[in-house]
């Protein structure tokens, strides 16, 4: 256990590691806007040019676990920087990549430090910052991924519209040298566990509630995903809002992620299960009242503010969550929260496009969406009573 420091600290350590996942948010969501660029310039279809974003999450859901394993013996600040310099070196190498299996192989290489880093950043902001006060240092460790779509993935998005799109990599790979540096000289340096290996932390699999905390995340978010992966067509084809206001309705998404990580971290400090009830009931009612007032364009952009504060409400819970129930295997347990999220972000995704497929509407989505959440409540439920049954508390 790692001895709380002071709060100047705590709270620079806390901003350069958002930087960090600052970046990460930025080249994670700009390809969605530059998609149609990349098609052009590659000469292949917008359906082929998607696969450089599936090729980046199977490089999160991939590399999560796997270097978190193998990095388990290395000190958790330098293991940040390597991962850093991994990112940062497959966002560079995707501005110079020649072809277009070439990019959808350096998205998957810039993919793969992605889950590690969050898991291991948010292990440092938790083991610096008192215990009462945990849930929130993991929310503003994450709090760099929401700012991201709020003020960085309009930034990239414009640079890689304007003067094209290999720009924006250079970009995103400028943000991760500036974080390897500022994690090298201002995150304080705590030596690796001696007992640590990878054995031990593969142990973290053979625990159910571990595996209940990531099936609550894949089924709970996949409702949130389910939902916003066809936030286009339905603001434009239900709501009727113009395609020019649709920079708009990212950036209150964005701004609900920022609103959502403060809440959902001071939920998680009182109780971590309660944060995670309270994240699913507030998201499947709010999918469910956007599924009703969807048709008005005003009502509706307010819907996808909120219901992007309720989907980031949940993440520092269940970030916590399985720091909780993983015992001595912290690092795999903490990266593979993002395996879980990625996994609900494509679990989301081909469920909302299959009940479009089933002629059922842009609607559709966001009815499932809410099913989905209110889906990650009965999961919650099994894993207090096993708990409960165990005698354990309940944080």
């Amino acid at each position: 256990m790692v001895r709380a420091v002071d709060a100047r600290v705590l709270r620079n350590a806390i901003i350069v590691l958002a930087v960090g996942g600052f970046g990460i948010g930025v080249t994670e969501f700009s390809m969605m806007g530059l998609l149609q660029n990349v098609a052009d310039d590659m000469a292949v279809s917008i359906s082929e040019a998607g696969h450089v974003i599936s090729a980046y999450a199977l490089g999160v859901v991939v590399g999560a676990p796997v270097l978190a394993t193998l990095g388990t013996r290395i000190p958790r600040k330098h293991l940040a920087v390597l991962l850093m310099v991994l990112f940062t070196v497959g966002n560079l190498s995707a501005f110079f990549a020649p072809s277009y299996p070439w990019l959808v192989v350096t998205r998957f290489i810039a993919g793969l430090p992605h889950g590690a880093y969050f898991g291991v950043a948010a292990l440092i902001g938790a083991s610096l910052a008192p215990a009462t006060r945990r849930a929130h240092a993991i929310a503003m460790v994450m709090m760099g991924l929401s700012v991201a779509n709020v003020i960085g993935v309009p930034v990239a998005t414009w640079l890689g519209q304007t003067v094209g799109w290999r720009w924006m990599f250079v970009f995103v790979a400028a943000i991760g040298a500036l974080a390897v540096v500022l994690i090298s000289r201002v995150v304080p340096f705590v030596p690796a566990d001696p007992d640590a290996s990878p054995l031990r932390e593969l142990g973290a699999l053979r625990r159910p509630q571990v595996w209940y905390a990531l099936l609550t995340g894949i089924v709970g978010f996949g409702g949130f995903f389910a939902m916003y992966s066809y936030i286009g067509p339905i603001m434009t084809g239900v709501a009727g809002l113009d395609a020019a206001w649709l920079p708009l309705v990212v950036g209150l998404y964005g701004l609900g992620m920022v609103l959502g990580n403060l809440v959902g971290g001071r939920l998680a400090d009182r109780s971590v299960i309660g944060g995670i009830v309270i994240g699913l009931v507030i998201t499947c009612v709010l999918l469910a009242v956007f599924a009703i007032v969807v048709h008005w364009a005003i009502p509706a952009m307010v819907m996808v503010l909120l219901i992007g504060a309720s989907g980031s409400v949940l993440v520092p819970g269940l970030q916590a969550r399985l720091m909780d129930v993983a015992a001595d295997a912290q690092t795999l347990a903490a990266a593979l929260n993002h395996s879980a999220l990625n996994i609900a972000n494509a679990l989301g995704a081909f469920l909302g496009g299959l009940v479009i497929s089933m002629n059922l509407g842009l609607v559709a989505p966001i009815v499932l969406g809410s099913v989905l959440a209110a889906a990650g409540l009965p999961i919650v439920g099994l894993s207090v009573a096993r708990q409960r049954r165990r005698g354990s508390a309940i944080a």
